[in-house]
């Protein structure tokens, strides 16, 4: 994506958000406009990425990357890895039964209520990975 475009992405990425499903831009631009993104879901712990080159590699994480500033307090949201490791399993392993089960069980867990404190819940991660767990259908 070129620089006069990422412009118009963004500003397009938050007056019509729904207008987009994928977007392919290089790593710099995938960046700001990934975080972006996160203000609309409401939380940065929510959206994974994937980092696709040709064929089926690839570098799946979480969009806010490693979050030191919260390392070892066991309050990360982790949504963002988990929706990472279904985007792994779509686009590289070709299991898009298990990516979708992985989805479906977020998608529920959230709608029940199941939130971290950056969602103003008080799950901690692992609770929050543990709801997700239980709901996926095996």
């Amino acid at each position: 994506m070129r620089h006069e475009l990422v412009d118009s992405a963004a500003m397009k990425l938050i007056t019509n958000p729904g207008s987009y499903d994928v977007v392919l831009t290089e790593n710099l631009f995938g960046d700001i406009l990934s975080d972006e993104c996160s203000v609309l879901t409401g939380s940065i712990g929510l959206l994974g990425s994937a980092s696709l080159g040709s064929g089926k590699q690839g570098l799946y994480e979480p969009i806010h990357g490693s979050a030191p500033d919260i390392a070892g307090q066991n309050i990360a949201n982790p949504v963002g890895a988990i929706t990472s490791a279904a985007m792994l399993l779509r686009y590289s392993l070709d299991q898009e039964e298990a990516a979708q089960a992985i989805e479906h069980a977020t998608y529920v867990a959230l709608a029940k209520g199941a939130r971290t404190r950056d969602l103003g819940g008080d799950l901690s991660c692992t609770q929050m990975a543990t709801e997700i767990m239980t709901k996926i259908k095996g």
